[in-house]
């Protein structure tokens, strides 16, 4: 029997525009809403990701986190 899909969990989240445009076309694409979308990718996340990748982006990210706040 398959497991079934429970949505346990419902937070408040803050994403940028550019996110959220990103989250809705990668979960037209799937076939799934944003919640389900956003759940696959953390079950997923070790097999979704390039580690190396992550942390570039990561710090890049990082370093322009204060300029995009204001």
């Amino acid at each position: 029997m398959s497991k079934r899909l429970r949505l346990t969990r419902r937070f408040p989240v803050a994403m940028t525009e550019d996110g959220y445009r990103r989250l809705r076309k990668f979960s037209k694409e799937a076939g799934l809403d944003e919640g389900e979308a956003l759940s696959f990718l953390f079950e997923n996340f070790g097999s979704v990701i390039d580690e190396d990748n992550l942390t570039h982006r990561l710090r890049l990210f990082n370093s322009e986190l204060d300029a995009r706040k204001k």
